[in-house]
């Protein structure tokens, strides 16, 4: 008998949710350095028109890459998890990539409360809260449509 290469069983009327396995490392490496390069493209553009200095750290060069690339893999992980269990897949990771996407921009927004970091302002929570959705919505769209068995 020989072994599939689609980590999730379906019927006809799921052909739309089959995930080939083979394809994950491609796309998620395709995922994050597309992320990387908006989310470095986001950051130059707003530290450019903003002003936004290293009093900043986290739209210094390291943390938008490294938070990047810690992000996308985990969707990567979550994915290939929900992948080879869900009946249908696509439609579970992307809601749930959606709900963790809104919670990953509460704590952009609790800096601004408290004022808790040095350089925090509107301009740059909001540059961190674009690189969220940028990120987010690139990894949800290539992972749901670039993995999947037509």
């Amino acid at each position: 008998m020989k072994e599939s290469n689609y980590m999730s069983t379906s019927t006809l009327s799921d052909r739309s949710e089959r995930v080939a396995s083979g394809r994950l490392l491609k796309v998620g490496a395709l995922a994050i350095g597309a992320s990387v390069v908006v989310n470095l493209i986001i950051r130059i553009i707003f530290v450019n028109l903003l002003g936004i200095g290293n009093e900043f750290p986290p739209l210094g060069w390291g943390p938008p890459i490294i938070f990047t690339i810690m992000g996308v893999l985990g969707a990567l992980v979550v994915f290939a998890i929900i992948a080879r269990f869900a009946k249908r897949p696509i439609r579970l990771f992307r809601i749930i990539a959606l709900v963790v996407l809104v919670l990953s921009l509460l704590p952009d927004l609790g800096l601004l409360s408290a004022n808790a970091m040095p350089g925090t302002s509107l301009g740059s929570v909001a540059a961190l809260m674009l690189m969220h959705v940028a990120a987010g919505a690139i990894t949800i769209w290539l992972l749901t449509t670039r993995t999947v068995d037509a």
